[in-house]
């Protein structure tokens, strides 16, 4: 079977997150990546444990199957000429260096661009290719105003539980490498894809960042509730919380019926969602000591056959089980050469009918492949 991006060869220079995340989702589609490391030490998620599978990291585990790993010592003058001849044939080189670290090896653009002019040659950095700011994920969540949207209240800024922004702007950056090749495939010329976390995070506040661009409303912390839809938060119920989604009217009706309270759709302080907002407080009064009579598992059977968009609060043993039960095959098994073991993976959630990921080789050791 073949994969969609066979024949492209990839010179990974990244690190940590962002670009190991982008390298991986092209690696499962076909290419051919190799992982240039330090010596050593290699990656730093290599040893960002615990938790850990054998003796790897599952944090260097989530981000580096089906990739080739180099322990090159860029400083070293043999090392250094091995990544210039791998750049000079490379389809695709990915760096998540300071800004003008790969200058001075002679790894940059433009010398690269000059030996093999059709490369795709992609930078991501934390604030742009002329700051010298560390990219870190916590610290553009705090700068990038993330954290002030996130958490209980105003007073308690809150980061996301994932490295939300790296993830982000890896998938930016693997957007942008296939649409420069996408270009190379009719011109024939390649160009340098630039990618930073913190454009990466304002874009993706969508309607905060629109809120504040368009109508210079500052948003601010509410906790689980969502500034412009109500009901759409969490509510207690007899057992655990329950996650409420209804972003309509049709919706909002269905609700009401389900729960045995069909006269608050015709309520005007509740008929309308920008009602709702106005009444938050009075319509979640209602809501809360309804839903409390009844366990989570019951309400999500009730009012899913209702066509109302809801569900239990799931920790993730929950959530990879929610994901078996539909259907959705999240795990995937790879072999393991030595031992005759298989290396435990989430799958990656692109399908595609023709061409679909391939899951050729587990996350390699150190200059392994």
């Amino acid at each position: 079977m073949t994969g969609a991006l066979d024949d492209l060869l990839i010179a990974d220079f990244g690190r940590v997150l962002a670009g190991p995340y982008a390298t991986m989702l092209l690696a499962d589609l076909g290419a051919e990546v190799i992982k240039i490391e330090r010596p050593g030490s290699g990656d730093d998620t290599r040893t960002w444990g615990p938790p850990w599978a054998g003796d790897q990291a599952t944090y260097f585990q989530a981000v580096n199957r089906n990739k080739r790993s180099r322990a090159w010592d860029l400083r070293d003058p043999a090392d250094l000429a091995r990544a210039r001849e791998l750049v000079a044939r490379a389809d695709v080189v990915v760096e998540n260096f300071l800004p003008g670290t790969m200058d001075r090896l002679g790894l940059g653009y433009d010398r690269v661009h000059a030996a093999n002019p059709g490369v795709v040659y992609c930078s991501i950095t934390g604030f742009g290719r002329d700051q010298q700011l560390p990219g870190y994920d916590l610290l553009v969540q705090a700068v990038g105003g993330l954290m002030s949207i996130t958490g209980p209240d105003p007073a308690t800024p809150t980061k996301v539980g994932v490295a939300v922004v790296d993830v982000i702007t890896g998938l930016h950056a693997a957007v942008g490498i296939l649409a420069a090749l996408r270009h190379r495939d009719r011109t024939g010329s390649g160009q340098r894809v630039e990618v930073n976390l913190l454009s990466s995070l304002l874009s993706a506040l969508v309607n905060q960042s629109s809120g504040y661009v368009s109508a210079g409303v500052v948003p601010r912390a509410m906790g689980n509730r969502h500034p412009s839809i109500t009901p759409y938060e969490i509510f207690p119920t007899a057992d655990r919380p329950l996650v409420l989604a209804v972003g309509n009217d049709g919706q909002f009706r269905k609700l009401a019926q389900a729960l045995g309270l069909a006269e608050l759709g015709v309520d005007e302080r509740f008929a309308t969602n920008a009602a709702r907002v106005a009444h938050r407080e009075e319509l979640c009064a209602v809501l809360e000591s309804t839903l409390a009579a009844r366990p989570a598992d019951e309400w999500f059977e009730a009012l899913t056959a209702a066509a109302v968009p809801c569900g239990p609060l799931n920790d993730l043993a929950d959530a990879f089980a929610l994901a078996q039960r539909l259907g959705l095959d999240p795990i995937v098994e790879i072999p393991v050469e030595a031992g005759g073991r298989t290396a435990r993976q989430v799958a990656n959630p692109i399908r595609l009918s023709e061409t679909p990921a391939r899951y050729r080789t587990p996350p390699p050791t150190l200059d392994e492949g």
